[in-house]
């Protein structure tokens, strides 16, 4: 088989065998908030996780590891100084950077060290909601807190209109994209995948789109040929968690519950699961 034919063969159970088979380690600069559920959905996927934000520390952290996650949901100047030494070693390694540029448009502060981020270190992925890439790609935008702004949904009515924009986003900055939210958007300059899994009540829970960026990493970190497919897969296997979690819910339980079931289904998911679950089209 070429190794064009091998490129195209590849299925999101492929990429779930490669994180099972290669542990990658992963260093996350992420906020306070969700970090260990971060930890522990990594660990779950088939990942290794190693968290530090000490600017004296994250030269020496991000060199042992294969991927880089950058979340800015809780900024700070320390940790701001360590997202960009981090990339920067990251990025002379050529190891995956992901940035999860959490409530861009929000804050000053947020969408600047977002696009500096983005201009400086030029990461493999860009992961958000449609307002924080909206605000990445136009300069400006608004969110609801770290939520996006309602105004900025993908529906089935903008969908040509939003797979056109998030191929062109690629373009320009060379990354894959990656945009979650009721329908999930995944593309590099050429190909999109649209993707239909998931819950609601997801939303509910603090962290899952945190979780997500970890997990997303370490699938390009384990496929570094397939980087969209791969980013692809972790999403399509967050949004099957998420229905599966919810579906073993029982009388009484609330999102505290839920939160643990998404992590559990992730620990448990195999390639057979991920293939027949996903819902996705490609464009």
């Amino acid at each position: 088989m070429s190794e064009e034919a091998k490129k195209q063969a590849v299925t999101f159970g492929n990429c779930l065998d490669e994180v099972r088979k290669s542990v990658p380690l992963v260093h996350n600069i992420t906020n306070y908030v969700t970090v260990n559920d971060v930890a522990n959905a990594l660990l779950a996927c088939g990942g290794s996780p190693i968290m530090s934000d000490e600017p004296k520390d994250v030269f020496d952290i991000t060199t042992i590891c294969g991927g880089l996650n950058i979340n800015i949901g809780t900024l700070n100047e320390r940790s701001i100084e360590a997202m960009m030494i981090a990339g920067t070693r990251a990025r002379a390694l050529d190891h995956v950077i992901l940035l999860d540029p959490v409530g861009a448009g929000a804050s000053a502060l947020r969408t600047a060290t977002a696009q500096n981020i983005v201009n400086t270190i030029h990461p493999d992925i860009i992961r958000g909601n449609i307002s924080e890439i909206k605000t990445l790609a136009l300069g400006s935008g608004t969110t609801k807190g770290v939520d996006a702004d309602v105004a900025d949904t993908v529906t089935e009515d903008n969908l040509d209109e939003m797979v056109s924009f998030v191929k062109a986003f690629s373009e320009k900055t060379g990354a894959v994209i990656a945009i979650t939210g009721a329908i999930d958007l995944v593309s590099d300059d050429k190909t999109c995948f649209v993707i239909r899994n998931g819950r609601p009540e997801m939303s509910r829970i603090t962290g899952t789109g945190c979780q997500l960026s970890s997990v997303a990493t370490a699938y390009a970190v384990a496929n570094p040929e397939h980087k969209v497919e791969a980013v692809a897969a972790a999403v399509c296997l967050m949004g099957l968690a998420g229905e599966i979690g919810w579906s073993r819910m029982q009388e009484g339980d609330g999102n505290s519950t839920y939160r643990n079931r998404i992590i559990d289904a992730i620990f448990n998911m195999d390639a057979k699961t991920l293939e027949e679950g996903a819902k996705y089209e490609i464009r």
